[in-house]
């Protein structure tokens, strides 16, 4: 009776498990399903105004008229971040570029306002009208430099964790459109009399200080870790397991469990020393904008390296002294147990710490979001 209503409830599991994942693919190829649509209905879209014009006789204002259908899907695809359109229009009449809103902004003034690095890079490699895209200023007078100095809109901040990275992203779009702008812009006022540099520190001082209260507090949690692995293996430094015997040299030196303990110990101590001069010059840091670029990321990502090696270490340390001290048979399963005991502490901390190290390497030292 308990085996048929144990094979009854692992069927009615297994059945609601199907259901889900039949959902869960239904959701996904009907959104994979919608967003070809979308692209056929571009292209459709872009070769009936080709045929178009191809068919008709030239006029002055057949181009016109034929290439105003465009206007308003391209700035919607652009404002929305829909790249596979903005790149059929493009293909079909690069000169729909041009178009402009209500408010002067083009397609490429869109995309970067609204931080759609997709729609940015399309625009950048295919247009050959970019040099004319750059030289447009809105209705308040901010050219591009401007709009890129303008905080990015909520819904794509709540894409990155933490207000440090969101910093970090808001400067490497500064920064490069600033490559590609004139280098006049860099000094050109708006309607305010504001350079673009004076408009970025406005519009991100709150996230400035976000940024910094989220790095202190971690740096602050971080270090106080630190200092208790620092203290706990420099007491087990000068306390060596098993004792000395009457000429001063550890009972167990001759051990090779004994000489992992030592060269563990030795890393644990070192690391995590270097770990709080790292998490202290976090808390001592001036926290300009530039610096959220790569020094401040660059400084946690170097103490979180460390703090990770010597949790390992004392962990590797730890299972050494007990296996010298508690283990004389020195049996296969004792070292096994030892092992699985030192990795969970390690796993748990991996496990909690490893995916913010991994944003911060990727953020910083992994490949450019500009690119083709």
């Amino acid at each position: 009776m308990g085996c048929g209503g144990g094979l009854a409830g692992y069927g009615s599991a297994v059945v609601v498990w199907n259901g889900v994942k039949g959902i869960y693919e239904r959701l996904i190829g009907e959104n994979k399903r919608k967003h070809q649509q979308k692209i056929r209905l571009a292209k459709a879209l872009c070769k009936n105004i080709e045929a178009s014009m191809y068919n008709r006789r030239w006029r002055s204002n057949g181009l016109e008229m034929d290439t105003s259908i465009l206007k308003r899907p391209l700035l919607l695809a652009a404002g929305l971040g829909v790249h596979e359109v903005v790149e059929e229009i493009i293909k079909s009449s690069p000169d729909a570029v041009l178009f402009l809103n209500e408010k002067n902004h083009n397609a490429f003034h869109l995309a970067i306002i609204n931080r759609h690095e997709g729609v940015f890079n399309i625009i950048s490699e295919m247009s050959c009208h970019k040099h004319l895209l750059l030289m447009f200023d809105n209705d308040f007078g901010n050219n591009i430099l401007h709009l890129a100095g303008k905080l990015a809109p909520p819904y794509q901040l709540s894409r990155i964790p933490g207000a440090a990275l969101q910093m970090q992203r808001e400067l490497q779009w500064f920064k490069q459109v600033e490559k590609i702008a004139l280098p006049k812009f860099t000094e050109d006022t708006n309607s305010d009399e504001k350079t673009p540099a004076m408009v970025f520190a406005e519009e991100h001082q709150s996230l400035v200080k976000e940024g910094e209260k989220w790095m202190k507090d971690a740096a602050t949690s971080c270090s106080v870790a630190t200092a208790l692995i620092a203290t706990v293996v420099f007491a087990a430094a000068i306390t060596v397991p098993g004792g000395n015997n009457n000429a001063g040299q550890p009972n167990f030196y001759k051990e090779k469990a004994f000489t992992i303990f030592s060269i563990a110990d030795a890393i644990s101590l070192f690391s995590s020393i270097a770990a709080i001069f790292m998490f202290l010059s976090i808390l001592t840091a001036r926290y300009a904008e530039a610096d959220f670029l790569y020094a401040l990321p660059k400084r946690l990502i170097l103490g979180l390296f460390m703090l990770f090696l010597s949790v390992t270490a004392m962990m590797v340390t730890f299972g050494s002294t007990v296996y010298l001290v508690f283990c004389e048979k020195k049996e296969i399963w004792v070292s096994a147990l030892l092992i699985g005991s030192a990795a969970l502490p390690v796993s748990v901390f991996a496990y909690s710490q490893f995916p913010l190290l991994v944003d911060l390497i990727i953020s910083t030292y992994g490949p450019s979001i500009f690119r083709k």
